[in-house]
């Protein structure tokens, strides 16, 4: 057994005894150098001092734990100029001063922790044969070090959460390498600022519209040229056609109900109108009119002089909501998809049958595609009959009947495609907006120029221009952001960079802060994703 273990120890090391025992193998070893060098002066010695034991961890053998008893040694400094005169013997390929592990144990402990973590990556490593704590294997991973950053020449910059909505840090990549170059702990100019300071040779800086980046970015690097990101910008034109369709709601709401009664002729009209609504339908008309008593309650105390600040805590809800309910010019509209239940798809022929022979109870129904096999709920199956009472089920009743209309948000989507693309009812919808709001129609025009521009589809326009024509439209304050970042906006257009990098890299950061379950401080969350990178 001696003959197998002596190749597999470090050639620094001679071992002299094993000792087995329950639970590990223990390994007798000692140093073979007959001299070394001072770690002060770097003076060759010979002189031995003393004699000391060290106790090491070392890679486990067939799953048993390894401890080597290496008999270290003191020696003393033969330079009588040298102010340190005993010093203990240094082994650099096998273990670190006053460390309690062999560097190599230490490598596997470090790339366990990186890709495992603290108590995963303890659990792992006692499994192993390896054991250690998991505080020690993020101690570890916290002051590893980084590769060093080659001097870049195009960044991207974005941010990314500790908390949403809340507490926000920076992420700064490579665009060319892909890679990430640094984690800062905010979102501040100062802060950017000063990272780019320290890289005179950056000449491309791609950033999301945020303007403390474009001030860091404009003291830190001056003569770089800043790209602003075109997915960043076509979002802020849709929120921008968002707000706009808000404050027409009036007219969009009198289109919806144009289009739909256009659908139906007098008489189906008569027998909608007479007809009894359902609990559901009741109970969603109740939440509709109390959002709309709660946004005049919003509207009546903001009329009087009181902030957003002062509503919020006044009526129970928070400042954001306030100040979106005031931005939006009227009470949010919730509607939900309409989703099918995976759980009754497969008796939903034989659900379909007993309805159409009477059978409306929705106990006695569950009770009977439960001896079926269904495993669902109860509630499932009053949330399909529901949905069932609401459809008309007379086959003289049009399809139109059932036809709604446009949500606000599937109106923005109309505004902004092209005419062409839509299909006959976003079409007819349309032509009813324009009738009730024609500066609707040039706030779609005008979108559709500028995503066109974005995107290089029109190489005759140019960005002043669109500006000046949307000055006196409804997209005007989202004209002004553009023209307050034109150089920026200008260079998404011509240059090839984005922070589509960035993003990807910010979906990398977000799994390995998760995998911490909260336990990412910032000099752990940085070694980790530079790491990773």
């Amino acid at each position: 057994m001696l003959d197998f273990f002596r190749p597999l120890i470090s050639p620094e090391l001679s071992i002299i005894e094993i000792l087995p025992r329950a639970d590990r193998v223990v390994l007798v070893a000692r140093p073979t150098a007959s001299e070394t060098s001072c770690p002060c002066c770097g003076s060759r010695t010979s002189r031995v001092h003393s004699h000391y034991q060290r106790r090491l961890a070392d890679l486990p053998w067939h799953g048993r734990v390894v401890e080597v008893q290496l008999q270290a040694r003191r020696w003393r400094c033969i330079n009588p100029e040298c102010p340190r005169k005993i010093f203990t013997e240094r082994l650099p390929e096998t273990v670190l001063p006053k460390a309690r592990r062999m560097t190599r144990l230490c490598e596997h402990h470090l790339a366990i922790g990186f890709a495992a973590g603290g108590e995963p990556g303890s659990r792992l490593s006692r499994k192993l044969g390896m054991p250690v704590s998991g505080d020690t294997l993020l101690r570890m991973v916290r002051v590893a070090a980084c590769e060093p950053i080659s001097a870049p020449r195009v960044v991207g910059v974005d941010d990314w959460a500790w908390r949403k909505g809340q507490r926000y840090g920076t992420i700064i990549c490579d665009l060319e390498r892909n890679r990430v170059l640094d984690l800062l702990p905010d979102r501040n100019a100062d802060t950017l600022a000063s990272w780019l300071g320290r890289y005179p040779g950056i000449e491309v800086i791609a950033r999301d519209r945020a303007g403390v980046y474009a001030e860091g970015a404009r003291r830190g690097a001056p003569n770089a040229i800043q790209v602003a990101d075109r997915f960043h910008l076509l979002q802020n034109l849709g929120q921008a056609l968002r707000l706009v369709v808000d404050r027409n709601r009036v007219a969009v709401n009198a289109a919806g109900k144009a289009i739909v009664a256009g659908t139906v002729d007098h008489d189906d009209a008569e027998k909608a109108a007479v007809s009894a609504p359902t609990g559901l339908e009741r109970l969603r008309q109740d939440r509709r009119d109390q959002r709309r008593e709660r946004h005049e309650e919003i509207r009546y105390l903001h009329r009087a002089g009181m902030s957003p600040r002062q509503i919020a805590p006044r009526l129970g809800i928070s400042v954001r909501t306030v100040e979106r309910w005031l931005a939006a010019g009227g009470e949010p509209e919730h509607r939900r998809s309409e989703s099918q239940s995976t759980t009754t798809e497969p008796f939903r022929k034989y659900l379909e049958k007993r309805w159409q022979e009477g059978q409306r109870n929705g106990a006695q129904l569950w009770e009977e595609i439960k001896q079926m096999g269904f495993r669902g709920g109860r509630a499932t199956v009053y949330r399909w009959t529901a949905k069932r009472k609401e459809k008309p089920t007379s086959t003289s009743t049009p399809k139109h009947v059932r036809e709604r209309a446009p949500s606000r948000r599937e109106c923005v989507w109309f505004l902004s495609r092209d005419a062409a693309t839509l299909d006959e009812r976003a079409g007819r919808f349309l032509r009813h907006l324009y009738e009730h709001a024609p500066k609707l129609e040039t706030a779609s025009e005008l979108a559709g120029r500028f995503a066109a521009l974005i995107r290089g589809d029109d190489e005759n326009d140019d960005l002043e221009r669109w500006i000046a024509d949307a000055r006196d439209s409804e997209l005007a304050s989202f004209a002004a952001g553009i023209e307050r970042d034109i150089e920026a906006v200008k260079a998404a257009i011509t240059e090839p960079w984005s922070t589509s990098p960035v993003e990807g890299q910010i979906n990398r950061l977000k799994m390995i802060k998760r995998q911490m379950y909260g336990r990412s401080g910032y000099n752990l969350l940085k070694s980790k994703v530079l790491a990773r990178a």
